[in-house]
């Protein structure tokens, strides 16, 4: 870790959810994002391949997230996002960043844009590029939720 990257010892680092939705199971760009953002001094939990929007919304639920990023090849977002989506909702996650990685068509974006993604990474995108938009976009702790967390 470099001194650019290392969070400052009193910052309380972002926590991230990245999750493999569905049957999609070629995680290794979700792997990737996951070190990215772990090297560059996030907590970041990674779900593992085939979860269930349920699944996912309880592990940001139980991690205490402020960004969860979906990572998906298999063509299902259409149908997995709105799932995750109100599986979060329904359990409180409502102060989320939400992105996504992967084959996600332009023409799709706009529907899952007003679902609250923010953001879009496709295959080659520089991995830096997403710990810039998580640190300039995730949801900032307030001061007891900071303290319950160092």
């Amino acid at each position: 870790m470099t001194a650019e990257t290392a969070p400052d010892a009193a910052e309380v680092p972002i926590r991230v959810l990245i999750a493999k939705p569905g049957l999609d199971g070629h995680d290794r760009g979700a792997k990737v994002v996951a070190r990215a953002l772990r090297d560059a001094g996030m907590e970041v939990t990674y779900t593992g391949i085939r979860q269930t929007p349920d699944a996912i919304a309880e592990v940001a639920l139980r991690e205490g997230v402020q960004a969860v990023g979906i990572s998906i090849l298999s063509g299902a977002h259409l149908e997995l996002f709105p799932r995750i989506v109100a599986a979060l909702h329904a359990r409180g996650v409502d102060d989320v960043l939400l992105f996504a990685g992967g084959i996600i068509p332009p023409e799709d974006m706009p529907a899952l844009r007003e679902l609250g993604f923010e953001a879009f990474f496709g295959p080659g995108t520089n991995t830096n590029d997403i710990v810039t938009f998580v640190r300039q976009s995730a949801p900032n702790l307030d001061d007891a939720e900071a303290t319950a967390r160092s």
